[in-house]
Formats: structure tokens, sequence, C-alpha cells
């Protein structure tokens, strides 16, 4: 069937891990015939988690694209995970959605992800409801999550879809409070019940709250509230459509995805009072310029998310303006690259079938993009257009990765790169200084995927380790040293005389001069002698680290007219520098980070004395435009490791934060010590 635009909705799930946001969407296909089975997280066979990780781990990792019909309706389903680890596929489903539910379980209360999501929603100016899951589980209680949700966040939570309750408050079914009706669900079908008695008290009080949301949403309804007037059934509708529209109102549903109490509820109000992609989202360019959603407009797609398979790749879409056709050419207008439209699909989960068009405000995917990534601005080539991207939170948390058997490294590096092209959340670079393929990420859970996939998808198995930190070394006292490198084996011989005094420079990389008298050396040695210098403050004395702000300066010397030469002054100078750093006090110089922390008031405490552990050193302390304690410190880098993962433990997952490297400093000695006895394990591992 073919929709509309002002006919489609797009509605990300949003939430906390656990909370049921596949379950729903499950549901949601299932009542509307988009599966014939109802599958469950716990079984393996949702349509939404279909990677083998999700399977295993039985959570959502990916962002999962999928489509419910319900009364003349496309409703396009973004079911995304609650794992803070996958922060960027929420990222990507709120890029493209109109609107966002967020699922909150009924004996839950107001979880972390829950005020994530919130946020996030409000970040993006967008339109939003809370289905509170699970109200008929043992312990569930719908009313203590709705009064926090009204505590938190004023009268505008509206109570839409509520749960009917016996005399001994056993959950029978739903009351739909617009139409003031109960619900429940018999054999898989929705069935109309009486509305307990017991309840009709509590029921007055949820009416009464519709009603006034209602009249706040324009003059008229106001006056007809005041004057004591009923509203109609599609007065109510109608002043909820623009009170969600507004962001005036956050209306709450409640149901049972495994029963499918209350979805059938909540799929009507999505059709019938949530945005469509004419009304939802204001689309602009990155220079902050409109892009009217205009189905007869000229043709404009974002990609928000990239599948990579054995089976190729596809780069799923949502039209901003116009629509897309096979056999038409679009620009990536971040490349320029003029990209052949060969085949389109749409999704359900990793079903693809393939179509002729995508309208304006609908999503499907490309096949076989030449040049194309997440992000990128597809559009009409005579009028190019780059609409604003996906802003993803920078990797925060690094482990070293190599291959389990000697040899695989370059399996490694093309299955990650591989890999990056669906996820552009975490990246990995070789360090040259320490020797290590360096992976990052959001956090453990991240990387623990990444490797599993890299194992399940490229059969490479890996470890992960500690990074480890670049250090370095430094001299602190002047010395003077002569280096000696004399050799006679029949024939020409080696020699290479010269006197070297090191001492402290102000320049991080070696500066070489020559303060020679009377030709003992002559110059065309000079660069051997400095070439040899460099060479070996590759590696320092004391751990092996790279040695810096060191000045050197060939002071005398001698040579022989036959046996020198440059691999005898080069030689020579390394001999020099064996001998004299050991004798010029060096010491061991660790990286400082400025570290940023925004985290809830109630944790500052608990962050400080986190920081006093780690050696840190507070440098102020704010409160940001949300009312965030914004705690800042220089800290040591290498204390800095496990913090993604204890901040989160620490903070419940509410905290935040950013490091960056500021300067080297010197180590207390008893940190050198413990540096010093780390590098010697490792070589003699090595």
């Amino acid at each position: 069937m073919t929709y509309a635009t002002e006919k489609i909705r797009n509605i990300a799930l949003l939430g906390h891990g656990g909370n049921g946001k596949t379950s729903l969407a499950e549901s949601m296909l299932y009542l509307t015939g988009g599966t014939d089975r109802l599958g469950k997280v716990v079984d393996g066979n949702t349509v939404g988690d279909y990677e083998a990780e999700e399977i295993k781990r039985q959570i959502s990792i990916s962002l999962a694209t999928l489509v419910a019909e319900h009364k003349n309706t496309k409703i396009n389903i973004f079911d995304t995970p609650g794992y803070f680890d996958f922060a960027g596929e929420v990222a990507q489903a709120l890029r493209v959605a109109d609107a966002g539910i967020i699922v909150a379980g009924a004996k839950d209360g107001l979880t972390v992800g829950l005020e994530k999501a919130w946020k996030s929603l409000d970040e993006q100016k967008l339109p939003r409801a809370v289905y509170v899951s699970k109200v008929d589980e043992e312990n569930g209680n719908f009313d203590a999550v709705f009064s926090a949700l009204r505590e938190k966040y004023g009268t505008s939570v509206c109570p839409v879809i509520v749960p009917a309750k016996n005399a001994s408050g056993k959950v029978e079914g739903v009351v739909d409070l617009i139409n003031r009706k109960a619900f429940t669900v018999e054999g898989g079908k929705t069935k109309e019940i009486p509305i307990p008695d017991s309840m009709q008290s509590q029921l007055e009080e949820f009416y009464t709250a519709v009603n006034e949301s209602v009249a706040e949403t324009s003059e008229e309804l106001m006056d007809k509230y005041f004057s004591g007037e009923a509203f109609t059934v599609e007065e109510i509708i109608s002043g909820l459509k623009t009170g969600i529209k507004e962001r005036m109102l956050f209306p709450v549903f409640c149901g049972c995805a495994l029963t499918g109490l209350g979805t059938m509820q909540l799929l009507d109000a999505v059709a019938n009072m949530f945005p469509s992609p004419l009304e939802g989202r204001k689309e602009t360019d990155v220079d902050g310029n409109p892009i009217p959603a205009d189905p007869n407009g000229p043709a404009c797609a974002i990609v928000y998310k990239t599948i990579s398979d054995q089976y190729g790749k596809f780069s799923l879409f949502k039209v901003l303006s116009g629509k897309v056709t096979v056999d038409s050419t679009l620009v990536n207008t971040r490349t320029g690259t003029q990209e052949k439209i060969g085949h389109i699909y749409k999704m359900q989960g990793k079903k693809s079938t393939e179509v002729k068009e995508i309208i304006c405000g609908d999503v499907g995917a490309f096949s076989k993009l030449t040049d194309t990534k997440t992000t990128d601005t597809l559009a009409d080539p005579k009028k190019p257009v780059t609409a604003t991207g996906i802003v993803f939170a920078p990797p925060c948390y690094s482990m070293a990765i190599a291959p389990k058997n000697k040899g695989q490294e370059d399996k490694i590096a093309a299955g990650l790169a591989r890999l990056s092209e669906e996820d552009l959340t975490f990246t990995f670079a070789n360090n040259i200084e320490t020797k290590q393929l360096v992976l990052s990420g959001s956090g453990d859970i991240q990387l623990d995927v990444l490797c599993a996939k890299l194992k399940d998808k490229f059969g490479v198995e890996v470890v992960l380790t500690p990074a480890r930190v670049a250090y370095r070394e430094k001299i602190r006292k002047k010395v003077q040293v002569r280096g000696r490198h004399k050799k006679q084996s029949g024939g020409h011989g080696q020699y290479g005389d010269v006197v070297i005094e090191f001492e402290p420079g102000t320049e991080e990389d070696l500066v070489f001069a020559e303060n020679v008298f009377g030709g003992s050396v002559p110059k065309n040695f000079f660069p051997a002698v400095e070439k040899g210098l460099r060479e070996s403050i590759q590696k320092g004395v004391l751990a092996g680290y790279p040695l810096v702000y060191l000045k050197a300066t060939l002071v005398d010397g001698s040579y022989h007219p036959v046996d020198s030469s440059e691999m005898a002054f080069k030689t020579a100078a390394q001999l020099a520098y064996k001998e004299g750093i050991p004798q010029a006090n060096p010491v061991i110089l660790e990286p400082i980070g400025y570290l940023t922390v925004t985290i809830p008031e109630s944790y500052t405490g608990d962050i400080m004395s986190d920081l006093s552990k780690r050696r840190g050193s507070p440098m102020g302390m704010s409160l940001d435009s949300d009312g965030m304690q914004v705690v800042e410190a220089e800290v040591p880098m290498g204390e800095m490791s496990s913090y993604a993962i204890d901040l989160r433990s620490m903070t419940q997952g509410r905290g935040s934060f950013t490091l960056k490297f500021v300067r080297y400093e010197e180590a207390p000695a008893n940190v050198q010590q413990k540096i010093i006895e780390e590098a010697k394990a490792l070589n003699e591992a090595e």
C-alpha cells in the first residue's frame, strides 16, 4: 500500500535497558499483521534483535528499523538499545524520528535511561510520550511511576491509558481515558470490558487531569472547560494532538507487550495524535537554512545508519524533501560524488523488500552506494543542500587489542575497518610509541561486542589488555661524558671519539649543538653524532620511554684519518648517551589531562573523593544550565584507564566526562618505581 506523507509516523522507542522496548515493537508488529507470530527476546526470535550478539546477550545492540501499518497509517518504528554503550544508535534514531516513546517498567520507576531519553528528546526539540510497560507484573506500580513523572516533569504529563484494576488491585485490562472505556485482551484479540466500580474515584482524578491538559491547548477549549461544559472525544483528541506537537503535553500510556494489552490503544494514539513528517521536526541545512518537508520539492535524504554484512552494504535513509526513485542520480554533498540509485528497499529488521521509490518523510535503504557513509546527505544535483548531521559522543574508554595468534594483526585492522562502516562511535589507531593497536569506544560492553563480531564475522580471536600510557623521560642535571668506539679487525678499523655535554633543555625535541675547537672532530662527522643521539633518545634509560627536553653539545673528541667513519662517530655518540644519561639524574614524566566531569550535585562528594585517590587536583566547580555540577580537575592520565566504567558505576550512569591531554609532569617517586618495574616485566615477557 502507498501512503501519503501526512499518513506516515516516525517513532523512536527509547528508555533504559530491559524495560521492554523491543517487546513493545514486536507487539506492534504482531497485532498489525507485520509478523505472523509474536517473537520474544528470551527466545531470540524478535524482528528487531537479529544480530548474533543481540540474540546471545538478549539485549539490543543496534538500532532496528521496523514498520507497522495501522488505520491507514504507516508507522516507522526505530527500536533503540537501552544500554549506554550504544548511545550512538539512539542518536541515529533521534535524527530521523518525529517523536519519541519512552518505555518505563512499571516496577522500575524513573530510571536513568528514562531521564537520559527525556533530555535527548529535549535537545532534539521532539514530542514525546511515556509507555509504562509490564503493568500486570507482580510488584508493578503504574501509579507510582505516573506520580514520579508528574513530580519531575510537571502537570504537562497527561494520563491517556491507565490500568484497569479490580477491587484487590490486580490488573485486568486498561482504561482508555479519552473514550472512557475499558479493554482487555483474550486470545490475542482486544475486547471491551466494564470499567471496574472500585476505580471510579481514581478515574475521576484521571479524567480531570486529561481535561485540564486539553484545556491548556487553546483559548477556545479553556473557555469551554471553565464554563463547565464537557469536551467531546474529537475535542480531546484534537487538543492532545496540538499539545503533543507543540510539546505542551506528554501523554502516558501503559500495557503489557507479551499479551498485547494496551498496544492497540497506543497504536491508535500514534495514528490519531502524533505528528506526521509535515508537522514534525523542522529540518535545516548546516548553515541553519530551512529544508521544507515538501513532497514535491527537490530530493534530499540523510543516511542515518549503515548495515554492513557479508552480502554487502545497506545505507538506511530518511527522505527530508521530494522523493527518491530507482535509476535516479543523487549527489553526496560531502564528497561531491554522484551516486546512481540502482536499488531501493524498505526494511523490516534485517529483511529487505525492494520498492521503486521512497516519498518525503518516509525511510528506506539504498544498496551498494560507492562513497556514502552514515550522516551523509544525498541531494538533487541541481539543488545540493547538506542537512545537519548526527553528533556522536567522543570515545571515552580505550583498551589495547591484539590477536590471540600472532600474525593476524592485519585481519584485526581489516575487520575493524569494516565494522566502523556500521558504527561511527568507536575508533582504532596504532600507537607508535607503545606499539599497540588501541581500540576506543563508549565502554566495556561495546568493546566486548566488537571483539565478538571480529571472531564471528572475520574469524580472528583477540584479547583486550589495558592500553599502555605513553610516558616520557628527562634529565635534571648537567653531565659531561666521553664516548669512544674503537675496533680493529684487520684492514681498516673503526674509530670514533666524542665528548658530549648533556643538560636539561627547554624544547621537547632534542637540541643538538657543537662547540668543538681545533678540529678535534671534523665537521663532516657532526651529522653522524646528531643522528646517533636522535636514535638513542627514542629509548630512555629508566623504563625505555622517549627522552625529551635534552640539550646535547659536542665539545671535544678525536678522530683517526683512516679508521674514522660516520658509523663509528654515530656509535660513539650512542655510547656517550648510554653512559651519560644515567648520571644526569633521569626522571619519568607522566601525561596530565584536563578533566571535566558533569554530574548531578548529589554525587559531588563521591567524585571528589575518587579524584583524590587518582592523584587529581581540583581546578574549579560550577553549575551548568541543566543544574548539573561541573567539576574541573587536572589528573594523571595513567590513573584514568577505567574512569568511564567507574564514573558510570558511581553515578548510576548519570555522569559524563571529557579528558584532554595538557602537558607532561614529573611523576612521584613511588609511581616512577612502579612504571620502571612494569617496563622491566614487559621487556622480560617479550
